[in-house]
């Protein structure tokens, strides 16, 4: 697919110096590489989430919870002691 789009200057120039740098062969490889690297995670896929809420059931079952309100506690005092 051919996409045609106007740069500022200034993105202009931050891509051929990543080019000039050696980073990206072309301006059209950074392009692709941010377009790769910088779209939006699939906000849906939970999957990865799951090790660490076994985790933190596990530590709740050996006892090692916190209850909320010391929590909430503890961040109203940090928040009372910074003046916000």
């Amino acid at each position: 697919m051919t996409i045609t789009l106007m740069l500022t200057r200034e993105q202009e120039n931050a891509l051929q110096a990543l080019v000039t740098a050696g980073r990206f062969p072309t301006i059209e490889a950074a392009i692709s590489f941010a377009v790769d690297h910088f779209s939006p995670p699939d906000l849906t896929d939970l999957s990865w989430a799951k090790p660490y809420i076994d985790e933190a059931r596990a530590s709740l079952e050996r006892g090692e919870g916190v209850p909320a309100e010391e929590v909430f506690a503890e961040v109203d005092a940090r928040l009372k002691h910074r003046g916000a």
